[in-house]
C-alpha cells in the first residue's frame, strides 16, 4: 500500500535543519556532513522546529518531518509502506502499533522524549460555575454536565487524532471502573455514560492543531461559528493558548482524578533504516534527551520531560490510564463512537460536473472517491472513514446550473444498503457544461437551511470539489456578500475546499477563511485519500 499522508496533502514536507554542523555523526565516514533522517510524525511536533535546529548545529542529524494521521501512520508502518521513504517514526504514542503484530516486526529501538496527557481544558468562567476549580473532578462528573448541557466542547477525531482517541479511551475505562485494560463487552457496557459526553462536542477537527485553531479563533470572534467552552487536547496544547495571550478568556485545565491517557513521543526508527539513520537516531535521541535540551523542550512546547528532575514539577499530576490491550477494543470503541455516541452528522458534496471533469482521471477519480467512503476501500483508515451510521448526506452536483440534490440517511444498525446507493449516485454522474461554483455553494446552503430547521442537532459541513475556475454564474464578491449576511444557523457552517485539477486557489482559500472552514489540495495527491481527510473535520 502506497502511505497514506493525511496532512501532507496540505503541505509540502516540513524540513526543520541548521546549515553547519561541527560534529561528525557515527557511520558518515568521518566527514562530518550532515546526515537527515527522514521521518514520519504527528502534525504537532512542528513546534520544535527551534529544537531540532539547534539539535542539527550539535549533532549534525537533520531532521524532516512528513506529517501524518495517527491510524494513518499506524498503516502505514504495518504494511511496510513507511519504510519505503522513511528512517524512523515520530508519534504521539505507538501503543496502537503494538496492537498490531505485523508492525512490531518493523520497528527498532525507541525512545521517549517527552510527554503530554490529554485533559479537559474549559473556559475559567465556565469552570468556575461548575464548581470545578480547586477541587478533584471525575470523568463521570464531566460526562454528567457534559449530557446535561452545562458545557459544549471541541475534539479531533479518534480515528485521526491521538488527543481524539485518547480521550475516548481515558473516558471509557474511567467509567468502568475496573483498574485494567478495557474488554470489548466494557467498551460496549459504556455506551450510556459516553453518549452523555460526546452529546455536548460541538466542535470537531482532523488535527489538534486545526483544533486549536478554529477555537482560538470563534473565541475571539475572527471566525465564523458560535464559540465553545472547552477544548480536549494535549495539555501542553492548552498551555500554549493560554501562553499566546489570544484567548479573551484563559482556560482552566481539568485534570480528571480518575486518570488520563499519556503521549509519550517515543522516536523510533525502523527497522529497515540504515546503519547511518541507527547511528544517527541514536545520537539524537542522546542529545535530546540531556538536561539542557529537556528543559528547553519544556519551556518552549510545554511538554513534560521525559527524563525526571531536569525541570519545575508539572502542574497537576494524575493516574495514567490503561491503553486497550486488543485491537478489537479499538475497533469497537471507534465503531461506536461514529456509528452510536457521536452527534450525528450531516455533509453536503458540492460536487463539480462541469465539461472539463471527462475523463477518468476527473470524473472517474471522484466516482471512485465517493465508493470508497461508501465502504469500497477495505483499508483500516478506510473503515472509519467511510459514511457513518445516523449521517445524513447529500450529493448537491453542479455545472451551468446547480442539480437537484439527492439526500440519504444512513441507518445506524444496517449501514451497508444506504451507503451503496451513495455510491451507485456516485456512480452516474455525468460531466458536461460550465463551472458555476458560487450558484452551487450558495445552493448547498438553501439545502442546509432547510435541513438544520427540521433537525438541528447535527454537525453540519458542506465539501466543495471543483477542477476549475467559475466560468458561469454568481461570482465570489457575491458570495462574500452571501457568507456575510447569513442567518445564525448557517454561520456554523463551514465549506471546506478540494483544490483538484485547474482549482482557483486564492479563491478556494477565501472561501474556506469566511466559512470557518479549511483548504485541501487533490492536485497532486490521490483524490479518494483527501476525501478521507477530510472525514475528519465533519
Amino acid at each position: 500500500m502506497h502511505p497514506v499522508r493525511w496532512h501532507a496533502v496540505t503541505a509540502a514536507v516540513l524540513v526543520l535543519a541548521a546549515g553547519c554542523t561541527s560534529t561528525a555523526v557515527p557511520g558518515t565516514g568521518g566527514s562530518g556532513d550532515p546526515v537527515t533522517l527522514r521521518v514520519l510524525a504527528g502534525s504537532e511536533l512542528a513546534d520544535l522546529a527551534p529544537v531540532l535546529e539547534e539539535a542539527a548545529e550539535a549533532t549534525g542529524v537533520r531532521v524532516e518531518l512528513d506529517p501524518v494521521g495517527t491510524l494513518d501512520g499506524a498503516e502505514a508502518v504495518a504494511s511496510g509502506a513507511a519504510a519505503t521513504d522513511h528512517d524512523a517514526i515520530w508519534f504521539s504514542s505507538n501503543r496502537y502499533l503494538a496492537l498490531r503484530p505485523e508492525a512490531q516486526s518493523r520497528l527498532g529501538t525507541a525512545t521517549d522524549i517527552m510527554s503530554s496527557p490529554v485533559v479537559l481544558g474549559l473556559r475559567r468562567s465556565v469552570a468556575e460555575r461548575l464548581g470545578w476549580v480547586g477541587r478533584p473532578v471525575t470523568w463521570a462528573e464531566i460526562a454528567g454536565a457534559a449530557g446535561a448541557g452545562a458545557f459544549t466542547y471541541g475534539m479531533t477525531d479518534p480515528s485521526a487524532s491521538n488527543s481524539g482517541f485518547s480521550a475516548v479511551v481515558a473516558v471509557a475505562t474511567a467509567l468502568v471502573g475496573a483498574g485494567s485494560a478495557l474488554s470489548v463487552e466494557q467498551a460496549e457496557s459504556t455506551a450510556p455514560g459516553l453518549r452523555d459526553f460526546f452529546g455536548a462536542q460541538r466542535l470537531a477537527a482532523g488535527s489538534s492543531g486545526f483544533l486549536q485553531d478554529a477555537y482560538v479563533r470563534r473565541a475571539s470572534g475572527a471566525a465564523p461559528g458560535e464559540p465553545v467552552d472547552g477544548v480536549i487536547n494535549y495539555e501542553s496544547v492548552l498551555l500554549a493558548m493560554n501562553a499566546s495571550g489570544e484567548l479573551p478568556e484563559p482556560l482552566e485545565l481539568i485534570h480528571p482524578a480518575d486518570g488520563v491517557v499519556t503521549a509519550d513521543y517515543p522516536f523510533t526508527v525502523l527497522a529497515t533504516a540504515s546503519p547511518e539513520a541507527r547511528d544517527a537516531h541514536r545520537m539524537l535521541t542522546e542529545h535530546l534527551r540531556t538536561p539542557e535540551v529537556q528543559r528547553a523542550i519544556a519551556e518552549r512546547t510545554h511538554r513534560r520531560p521525559a527524563v525526571p528532575g531536569v525541570a519545575a514539577a508539572p502542574p497537576a499530576t494524575a493516574v495514567e490510564l490503561p491503553f486497550p490491550a486488543q485491537a478489537e477494543v479499538v475497533d469497537a470503541l471507534l465503531g461506536t463512537y461514529f456509528d452510536k455516541l457521536r452527534r450525528p452528522s450531516r455533509t453536503i458534496y458540492v460536487l463539480d460536473t462541469s465539461g472539463s471533469m471527462e475523463g477518468d482521471e476527473r470524473i472517474g477519480a471522484l466516482r471512485r472517491s465517493l465508493a470508497g467512503l461508501a465502504g469500497a476501500d477495505p483499508s483500516l483508515t478506510a473503515q472509519f472513514r467511510r459514511f457513518r451510521g445516523r449521517e445524513e448526506v447529500t450529493l448537491l452536483p453542479f455545472a451551468t446550473v446547480p442539480a437537484p440534490p439527492l439526500t440519504f440517511t444512513v441507518a445506524e444498525d444496517d449501514a451497508g444498503p444506504d451507503r451503496q446507493r451513495i455510491a451507485d449516485a456516485g456512480a452516474a454522474l455525468q460531466p458536461g457544461g460550465d463551472t458555476a461554483i458560487y450558484d452551487g455553494l450558495e445552493a448547498a446552503y438553501r439545502v442546509a437551511a432547510r435541513q438544520i430547521a427540521a433537525d438541528p442537532d447535527r454537525f453540519t459541513s458542506i465539501v466543495l470539489m471543483t477542477d476549475g475556475e467559475n466560468t458561469t454564474g454568481g461570482d465570489l464578491a457575491g458570495f462574500r456578500a452571501f457568507a456575510g449576511s447569513r442567518p445564525a444557523p448557517l454561520r456554523d457552517v463551514p465549506v471546506f475546499c478540494v483544490l483538484f485539477g485547474e482549482s482557483d486557489v486564492d479563491e478556494m482559500d477565501e472561501v474556506a477563511q469566511l466559512t470557518g472552514g479549511r483548504t485541501f489540495d487533490a492536485r497532486t495527491a490521490d483524490l479518494a485519500s483527501v476525501f478521507q481527510e477530510i472525514r475528519g473535520y465533519v
